[in-house]
């Protein structure tokens, strides 16, 4: 059945002229940003909106974020494929999704049981069954399936929470935004080079919700 009604193309088109033209490289990101279907994790109202340059509400007072950051916090993973990634801040699924597309195993948690529940029925019925969704406090991390080649932060923190350096492969790259709760926030890009060694990057200024938790704002 074609599901399709022009989103392939808008897709393209949004592989083309968000990313590309941005300095999106990645052949794994963008072809992970192509495949993907985004009209399908957001609110079926706002479907035609679905590629559209910006964020997008959707619900819970969340939103699904902008194309090309997503494409930006993937690349900067620095994946070749097949790797464990943790993805904190599912929201509607879509950066899981993405991620699904490169890693082999994506685990994903989200604070709001609602969001949770509405992503893993999306992200099933998408076919992503490399992707595993719970409710929970992300900046605790998912220990129980330490360590990671990979974690992804969807949110603004305080600091970079020690739980989830602690999780991090050595090799391994830690992409957050970090900063004000409530202004901008500076995105960046910790990777563990030995068991007590970490070397920090700063990639630029984003606006994300504040990553709420024990290791986050209160």
């Amino acid at each position: 059945m074609n599901r399709d009604n022009g989103f392939e193309s808008q897709r393209a088109s949004m592989v083309d002229y968000q990313l590309r033209s941005r300095g999106i490289e990645s052949p794994l990101v963008l072809e992970a940003m192509g495949r993907v279907a985004r009209e399908q994790f957001v609110p079926r109202r706002m479907r035609d909106c679905a590629y559209d340059d910006g964020p997008l509400p959707i619900g819970a007072g969340q939103t699904i974020s902008q194309p090309y950051i997503v494409a930006l916090m993937t690349e900067a993973l620095d994946l070749e494929g097949g790797e464990k990634v943790l993805d904190i801040g599912t929201g509607s699924g879509y950066a899981a999704a993405v991620l699904g597309c490169i890693a082999g195993q994506v685990f994903s948690i989200e604070r709001v049981q609602e969001l949770a529940d509405r992503a893993a029925r999306t992200l099933v019925a998408e076919g992503f069954e490399n992707v595993e969704v719970r409710c929970g406090d992300g900046t605790m991390g998912w220990p129980e399936h330490r360590p990671y080649d990979g974690i992804v932060v969807a949110a603004g923190a305080p600091a970079v929470p020690d739980s989830l350096k602690d999780q991090l492969a050595v090799g391994g790259h830690l992409v957050i935004p970090v900063g004000s709760e409530h202004s901008v926030q500076s995105l960046m890009r910790v990777t563990r080079l030995a068991e007590d060694e970490f070397r920090t990057e700063n990639l630029g200024a984003v606006r994300f919700v504040p990553l709420l938790g024990e290791q986050g704002w209160s």
